[in-house]
């Protein structure tokens, strides 16, 4: 299996940036953020966000807004009442219509610079694993674990950084896995939890927890700062407590236990 993470960001595409991107990104570049590489970097990627409701929304739209090259997003079913208290993509205007082509729409006016493509439903195991073929990191927002545990498994055959998201209430969670390396979803959860559909969830969270996690990916895909590899980050908004815990790599693990890091 080839390593993707061990190649240190080579296999993602460094092409030049136009004066009018440069103009664009011009509050983003310099100390402390990204370099003029890094944003090149940024254009050369491609990130999958799977789905792009409360979390998965704020993700891909700060992915966008950032200057990722190619942002696809997956999303299935139509727009109800009860999603737009946090479905930051979404508007009135389409209660009842597929939400994907619409989100993908939004996100189009936001940077001409980015390619968006949208999967008007899940990926499904085939389709996980050539999607992550094509992608340089995965962000997994689903709310069900079927769904998470599916990206994980296809993150970690292909060598892709993973972003797993999670929501609760007033409670969020990251946990980001470089294959090979750190532990990967099904180390943390090696049986599925149950699941429950229609769970309480705040949007403030939502959009928070989906930010960070487009944080991560920022600076995976650019080579700015430190990703949380290895870690899982806690943010207990209804306290106003953060917590970040390391995880142990399961050597067992029947998604990742036989890979050997070539770094």
């Amino acid at each position: 299996m080839e390593d993707r993470v061990s190649r240190e960001h080579s296999a993602i595409d460094v092409p030049d940036l136009t004066n009018e991107e440069l103009q664009r990104y011009d509050r983003q570049i310099g100390p402390g953020v990204l370099s003029v590489e890094g944003q090149r970097r940024l254009k050369g990627a491609t990130a999958l966000v799977t789905r792009v409701g409360g979390m998965g929304g704020p993700a891909a739209q700060s992915l966008v807004m950032a200057g990722v090259g190619r942002v696809i997003i997956a999303h299935g079913g139509e727009m109800i009442s009860a999603d737009l208290n946090r479905q930051v993509l979404g508007s009135e205007e389409v209660l009842g219509k597929p939400r994907a082509e619409h989100f993908a729409a939004y996100l189009r006016t936001m940077n001409r610079f980015v390619t968006v493509e949208a999967i008007d439903h899940e990926p499904d195991d085939r389709e996980a694993a050539e999607l992550a073929n094509r992608c340089d990191v995965i962000l997994a927002c689903p709310p069900n674990f079927t769904e998470r545990l599916r990206l994980n498994r296809a993150a970690v055959e292909s060598g892709t950084p993973f972003i797993d998201a999670a929501q609760w209430g007033m409670t969020g969670s990251l946990i980001v896995v470089r294959p090979g390396e750190t532990a990967c979803l099904q180390c943390v959860y090696p049986e599925e939890p149950p699941f429950e559909e229609f769970f309480p969830v705040l949007g403030a969270i939502s959009m928070a927890t989906g930010a960070l996690a487009a944080l991560e990916a920022i600076k995976i895909l650019s080579g700015a700062g430190t990703p949380q590899y290895g870690k899982m980050l806690m943010v207990d908004g209804f306290h106003g407590r953060t917590t970040s815990l390391e995880l142990r790599r399961d050597p067992n693990c029947p998604c990742c236990g036989g890979m050997v890091s070539t770094k």
